[in-house]
């Protein structure tokens, strides 16, 4: 499409059908005016980016966790990730994030690749991501308020079981088999007491007389229901668990059997690589974060009521942890 010709290619084109000293510098002058009129007044041409103070390029903090339910975790994380932030811009961080993987594996790669820079989880999965990453548990989390959790062991009362003693030939629901609650802490203890526990595909799978079988339940609730419904006669769940979130009238049907060895509720890990005074902020702001009401307010749909250090120090917690590991590593799974 052609376009019309503007003012000032009309105006230069007469100018050079002109002849003469005079002319020639009239055209001169003319040409000098045209582009003037052009350019518009320079008083009030908009002042420009290379006049405006240079932009300091930022970064967002991001924390990590592994769920099947990516809305629940971001939106309980993200004011924590906020605040963090919020205290961090002489590190030029600008905003606080939050990714949620789907798998240790997954969590593995974020953590190595700098997706994310503290991933929060309890000590058995947080164990296997560091030690496959490189990544360092840094700090104890306080989940729902508690430092340290353990396991309850539980049967059901028509089973007619009263003790761990009593588990060979039996079924026992667990949760997952990255749980540490859940399948670690009473995966252990039935082990260290010379029970012979072996997984099976499916509570309905046979169990042979010598052997305490388990099947994974996935989910506490599960467990609980598979119990009172008579598919498994025993199952395992944490303390929070049993004591708050089970209902009454449902452990009146129930009989506990043991109760396992704490250890640290949860624990944050840092990335490898991760710039160690920038680590150290991170932990000076998560530590005192519950001195001050806008922290309690970030920590409260995090579930968290604080953070603090390792009192017999991290080491101590995943020496004990790999012990642990390994005898799971060596349960048999049928």
């Amino acid at each position: 499409m052609k376009t019309k010709p503007n003012r000032c290619d009309r105006k230069q084109r007469s100018a050079i059908m002109m002849s003469g000293r005079g002319i020639l510098k009239l055209f001169l002058g003319t040409v000098l005016l045209m582009l003037a009129a052009c350019a518009g007044p320079s008083a009030e041409t908009p002042q420009t980016a290379t006049d405006q103070p240079p932009l300091t390029e930022g970064r967002a903090i991001v924390f990590g966790d592994i769920s099947d339910d990516p809305g629940e975790v971001i939106e309980g994380a993200q004011p924590l990730a906020d605040y963090v932030a919020a205290r961090l811009d002489s590190f030029g961080i600008t905003e606080g994030q939050v990714k949620v993987a789907a798998s240790t594996d997954e969590m593995v790669q974020m953590l190595e690749s700098g997706a994310v820079d503290v991933y929060f989880d309890s000590v058995y999965p947080a164990t296997l991501v560091s030690d496959a990453s490189g990544a360092r548990p840094f700090l104890r989390r306080w989940r729902y308020g508690v430092e340290e959790y353990h396991t309850v062991i539980f049967a059901s009362v028509e089973s007619g079981i009263t003790s761990v003693d009593d588990l060979p030939g039996h079924m026992i629901a667990l949760d997952t088999p990255f749980s540490t609650s859940g399948y670690l802490l009473p995966a252990v203890y039935l082990t260290e007491r010379d029970l012979n526990l072996v997984g099976k595909q499916s509570y309905d799978d046979s169990v042979a007389g010598e052997e305490v079988g388990f099947a994974f339940s996935y989910d506490d609730e599960n467990t609980l229901q598979w119990i009172l419904s008579g598919l498994v006669d025993a199952g395992a769940t944490d303390d929070y668990n049993y004591e708050v979130l089970f209902p009454p009238d449902a452990k009146e049907k129930l009989v506990v059997l043991a109760e396992t060895e704490s250890v640290p509720r949860q624990v944050a890990v840092a990335r490898p690589g991760i710039d160690p005074e920038l680590l150290e902020a991170i932990k000076q702001i998560l530590i005192t974060a519950h001195e001050n009401q806008e922290g309690r307010t970030a920590l409260e749909p995090f579930q968290t009521s604080r953070f603090d250090e390792f009192p017999e120090g991290i080491e101590a917690a995943q020496n004990r942890m790999r012990e642990m590991m390994e005898i799971v590593q060596n349960i048999p799974m049928h």
